[in-house]
């Protein structure tokens, strides 16, 4: 008991950190293209914006994740990434009218996704030794941290839906900087911690891992998902706007997805041995077809999007979890933080940049409506990639196993 009692309070900091990042994430994210809407900008360079975050995850978590693994001071980055992120925050109260106002605000977005998109990467590989059982990755406790930053992300969407109602888009910049100040002080009362660096495995190469086809269709598998996913984080509030939607009521629609996904990090402990982890890739991409497909047909009729907004248990909750199991169980020790980081940078980076743009192209040129079709396609070919992954694995498993 003393021992569960000192873990707990390892970890409640780290959930602080989750909780306060995704408060940001669950205003910044759904509501940044309706305030570059009302400054006047049009869908394709809203397309554009938002690409710029996704551009982030290219470069920047696998360079702080190697920078991470070689020093060990993941705590002290995250400090840096945060206040450089508050501080750069500042320049969203530029006047962006002008003509050269959408390069300001690219470098302005640019300066603060460069420190946010990793912040999360660099969190779990430092808290990963806490979330194991008996060096085994503990869904359970996983859960009980990740649930936080669920709760964060209910709360700003849902009252900035309702703020932005009734106040308009203008206090978003503030919203942006009270958020990030909460992020830069929870990363500041994160313990002070560092992994010791082992000049031996410090020299493992990643590459021979990124060789193995499991992990390479386990990739493939998350790059098509996240892919499929880009028409939630990118598009959902501007389609449920153009189908007459209120804001509060596209803030209620946001938080539902969020209560099934705060239920099955709390849950999961309980579900998640019932299949392999891969199988569970495969469930999940199933109900991201479902998902797309439905919003695609039925956006319409609000029983039949609330549903699809509950299968958000499925396509990203679970998701995310047996992703972090996997990497934990194919990127161990030194090569955490490099892991980590290129989940971000192939499965949120790429699917970003090209879910962005694309997005951007086919609404303007088929409405929004063609972009779910889309990413309903993106998710089929997801599924058939966890297919092939849990093939690969299950022929491992039997070979590795003893003969009777």
């Amino acid at each position: 008991m003393p021992e569960a009692a000192a873990r707990r309070r390892q970890l409640a900091p780290f959930a602080a950190l989750s909780a306060s990042y995704f408060a940001h994430i669950g205003f910044f994210n759904p509501y940044l293209p309706l305030w570059l809407k009302e400054l006047g900008f049009s869908i394709l360079a809203i397309s554009l914006l938002t690409s710029v975050q996704a551009a982030t995850r290219l470069f920047a978590p696998y360079g702080w994740g190697a920078l991470s693994d070689h020093t060990g001071e993941r705590v002290k980055l995250l400090r840096f990434g945060a206040s450089v992120a508050l501080i750069a925050s500042l320049g969203l109260w530029m006047d962006f009218g002008s003509e050269s106002g959408i390069w300001w605000l690219s470098a302005v977005l640019l300066l603060m996704f460069t420190h946010t998109s990793s912040m999360m990467s660099l969190s779990e590989a430092a808290m990963a030794h806490l979330i194991s059982h008996g060096g085994a990755f503990d869904a359970r406790r996983y859960g009980r941290v990740r649930l936080w930053g669920s709760l964060g992300f209910l709360v700003t969407v849902f009252v900035a839906g309702s703020w932005f109602e009734v106040f308009g888009m203008k206090h978003f910049p503030a919203w942006t900087f009270v958020t990030l100040l909460a992020v830069t002080i929870s990363v500041w009362l994160l313990p002070d911690l560092k992994e010791s660096v082992s000049p031996h495995e410090e020299k493992i190469p990643v590459g021979p891992i990124l060789r193995r086809p499991v992990v390479q269709w386990f990739f493939a598998s998350a790059f098509f998902h996240v892919l499929a996913h880009i028409g939630i984080y990118v598009f959902f509030s501007l389609y449920l706007d153009s189908i007459g939607y209120s804001k509060a009521m596209i803030g209620i629609l946001w938080a539902v997805s969020v209560v099934v996904e705060i239920g099955w990090f709390y849950t999961q402990g309980r579900w998640l041995p019932q299949f392999s982890l891969n199988a569970w890739l495969v469930v999940c991409a199933v109900a991201m077809a479902l998902r797309m497909s439905i919003t695609a047909t039925g956006a319409g009729v609000l029983a039949l999007l609330l549903f699809a907004q509950m299968l958000h248990a499925l396509t990203f909750a679970t998701h995310h979890t047996v992703c972090i199991a996997l990497l934990s169980h194919h990127f161990p020790g030194r090569l955490r933080g490099r892991g980590q980081a290129l989940y971000v940078v192939m499965a949120y980076g790429f699917p970003g940049v090209l879910g962005g743009l694309a997005g951007g192209v086919l609404s303007s040129a088929f409405g929004l409506v063609s972009v779910y079709w889309a990413c309903t396609a993106a998710s089929l070919v997801a599924m058939a990639c966890a297919y092939r992954s849990w093939s690969l694995q299950r022929r491992l498993d039997a070979a590795a196993a003893p003969a009777p």
